[in-house]
């Protein structure tokens, strides 16, 4: 009888999202959260979990930023929202801990070159900063989901093996493989995150029962395209980044197994594959 088999990439390499980052100095901060990132992540910022909070009435962007712990372009960040946003009583907002390079414009600079430089996307560049015309010598910007290339000597940090993960004995085990199938195409990167490739349409299983508290059907959200976080109840969360769609909404109750999307290339993704974290749980999962 014939078995069933996985679905494979044809490029085992294709499947992959973002790049090493390091910090530079003052003029560039280390992502601490992300599809991008680097294995330096492991060491978990201090908020860990993906926040949902809805505006009252007297809050200030500069506020709630300060409330998490966050700028207010991270805020602004995740939410799709361009710089100089009201906030509305009622409004609801992802606080999803994101970060990119700051700098200072110098003579010659253009916004294509800018990007080109680090990474990033020239439109995103001028939303997030307000720009509408050429750039200013000596402003200072911030390039979402920026990059800076790590130096040839640069040490590297070990990677935790799964012998050491950290979490309880009901965390080992608890969580399933998001998708059938699929190949590891990048190892732990961004915040505890693993990104496995497989053809475009593939479904994306829950990890672990629980409830759907973001389901974003569009934008770029930071890099991470359509994207979908679960809460579980052993406290962790589980995200599910660059879907070509999602099929769950945020408040919904899924199983274990249960399809949530499917697999895609949105946000800052290269080739197709989903990119799973395991935030507030074990560590190195796989």
């Amino acid at each position: 009888m014939e078995l069933p088999k996985p679905a494979m990439n044809v490029d085992p390499s294709a499947g992959r999202g973002g790049g090493d980052i390091t910090i530079v100095d003052d003029s560039a901060l280390m992502p601490e959260e992300g599809p991008s990132g680097t294995i330096a992540d492991i060491e978990r910022p201090k908020n860990a979990t993906i926040s949902i909070y809805v505006v009252r009435p007297g809050d200030t962007l500069s506020g709630i930023a300060k409330m998490f712990g966050v700028s207010a372009n991270t805020i602004l960040w995740a939410n799709d929202l361009p710089r100089g946003s009201r906030l509305q009583i009622g409004q609801t907002l992802t606080i999803l801990p994101v970060t990119g390079v700051r700098y200072t414009v110098k003579k010659g600079d253009t916004l294509s070159s800018v990007a080109k430089r680090f990474g990033g996307d020239a439109d995103e560049i001028a939303s997030f900063n307000g720009l509408e015309g050429p750039l200013a010598l000596g402003a200072e910007i911030i390039i979402p989901d920026g990059e800076v290339a790590i130096p040839a000597a640069a040490p590297r940090v070990r990677v935790p093996s799964y012998a050491a993960a950290v979490g309880t004995p009901a965390q080992v085990g608890y969580y399933l493989r998001p998708i059938a199938g699929g190949l590891k195409s990048q190892g732990i990167h961004g915040y505890n995150g693993v990104d496995i490739a497989a053809p475009s349409g593939t479904p994306i299983l829950a990890s672990a029962e629980g409830d759907v508290i973001i389901a974003k059907l569009s934008g770029w959200n930071g890099g991470y395209g359509a994207y979908t976080v679960i809460q579980h109840g052993n406290g962790s969360q589980t995200l599910y980044a660059h879907a070509s769609s999602l099929i769950v909404s945020a408040g919904q109750h899924v199983q274990q197994g249960q399809v949530v999307g499917y697999v895609g290339r949105t946000g800052k993704a290269t080739g197709s594959h989903v990119h799973f974290e395991i935030r507030n749980g074990i560590r190195n999962p796989f």
